[in-house]
């Protein structure tokens, strides 16, 4: 999986493209994160538009880095669900946990 950051204001969005699963992806998200905690970003925004799999590891790690986020005051929101992914999060009852988003620019406008 491949990570490309952006910053859009005080958002940080990171494009997720390919798999999201055991050891492809969940550790790269993991450090990215980590290392944008660290420098006290905590406005996120995951693009998942590029992400056609998440297996049950990589679920496990977008939860947790949920719960990071939100632990340290901030906030982590989706952007681009596919149906495969938005039916992932509304099996596992996740939808209602995550704040999900069709378009970046409502996305952006809810952290304000």
């Amino acid at each position: 999986m491949q990570i490309e950051e952006r910053v859009v204001g005080d958002v940080t969005i990171l494009d997720l493209k390919g798999k999201i699963t055991l050891g492809d992806g969940d550790e790269v998200l993991k450090d990215k994160i980590n290392s944008l905690t660290l420098q006290n970003r905590r406005k996120i925004l995951l693009n998942l538009e590029g992400v056609p799999y998440i297996d049950s590891a990589g679920l496990g790690e977008i939860v947790r880095t949920y719960t990071t986020v939100s632990r340290q005051g901030g906030q982590l929101k989706l952007v681009n669900l596919t149906k495969r992914i938005e039916d992932l999060l509304s099996i596992t009852k996740l939808l209602t946990v995550f704040e999900t988003f069709d378009s970046e620019e409502e996305a952006l406008r809810s952290f304000a």
